[in-house]
């Protein structure tokens, strides 16, 4: 029995006239017969009582519609579940981000805008160090992830590029060039300890860091390394080293850490969505694409971040 069979019978049912029937379903009035004779053969009863005014439903006929009736409404449902679900409107995303990437405005505007267009997914958030999200992207455990790209990634994950994002000097609040005016010129620290994150969960702002010094004509002294960005700019605030980091920090205040912007041209760290290539469902599709147009928007309003 096909669900075809169904609806062709119920609109039987309704209308008491195969014409008529025929003419709602958009077909013809002898496939619809041949159609209901077949469904009459396979359930090996008659559900109508014909007649030259048209047809009645049979006691047969009666039974088999009191019990299929919700059937058509179920199947209206399912359709329309089932075209919500190919359009993205409704599933689920499994959203990651690192400490530094998380207080960009891009990633909080672009859950905002997802959640409020497409409500009925189901979101869920995790933070973790880039090198545990690349992981978790590769073992299809995460959808997407905003991170700070290092030189390598897997081939399996793919990567959006939404910005760079400058980098600023953190220094402890007592430090000699804490209340300098202006941009600092980077070398006037080639004498500092520089802290650092470590290469296996930090790669990109490591990389990014040692760059710019590199770029300014040193090699930075290294300090104590600290795996995330809070735990930076405690050191930083505890007076055991500077440390550069994404200029979204600067929109926190804390206690011990004065913020100075690099004397151009300023370094620069990515921002990116990532996502495994096997892994781009419609829901995904959706997803970066409000964060491309929301990069966007933060871009031209505010000028390169």
């Amino acid at each position: 029995m096909e669900l075809r069979h169904i609806r062709y019978f119920l609109m039987v049912a309704e209308e008491r006239n195969f014409t008529r029937a025929a003419a709602r379903l958009g077909i013809g009035q002898p496939p619809l017969s041949m159609q209901i004779r077949d469904l009459e053969r396979e359930l090996n009863v008659s559900l109508f009582v014909r007649s030259r005014q048209g047809v009645e439903l049979s006691e047969a006929g009666r039974a088999f519609y009191d019990a299929v009736r919700p059937m058509s409404n179920l199947a209206e449902v399912a359709i329309k579940a089932a075209r919500r679900a190919e359009m993205g409107e409704t599933g689920r995303l499994h959203l990651g981000f690192t400490g530094t990437a998380g207080v960009n405005p891009v990633v909080s505007a672009t859950i905002n805008t997802f959640k409020h267009r497409f409500p009925e997914v189901d979101l869920t958030v995790t933070e973790a160090n880039s090198s545990d999200l690349i992981a978790e992207l590769e073992a299809k455990r995460l959808d997407v992830a905003f991170l700070r790209p290092a030189r390598h990634v897997p081939q399996s994950i793919a990567l959006s590029y939404l910005l760079k994002e400058k980098l600023v000097l953190a220094l402890p609040g007592n430090h000699p060039l804490a209340g300098k005016r202006g941009k600092l010129d980077l070398h006037l620290l080639k004498s500092e300890s520089f802290i650092l994150t470590p290469v296996e969960v930090g790669a990109s702002l490591r990389e990014a860091s040692l760059q710019a010094c590199n770029d300014a004509g040193f090699d930075p002294v290294e300090g104590p390394e600290a795996p995330h960005i809070v735990s930076i700019l405690t050191l930083v605030a505890a007076a055991l080293g500077v440390a550069l980091v994404p200029e979204s920090m600067m929109q926190f205040r804390l206690a011990g850490v004065c913020f100075k912007q690099v004397r151009p041209p300023a370094p620069v760290i990515g921002f990116a969505a990532a996502w495994n290539h096997s892994n781009r469902s419609r829901v995904v599709e959706n997803f970066l694409s409000i964060a491309a147009i929301q990069s966007v928007s933060i871009l031209s309003g505010n000028g390169e971040s």
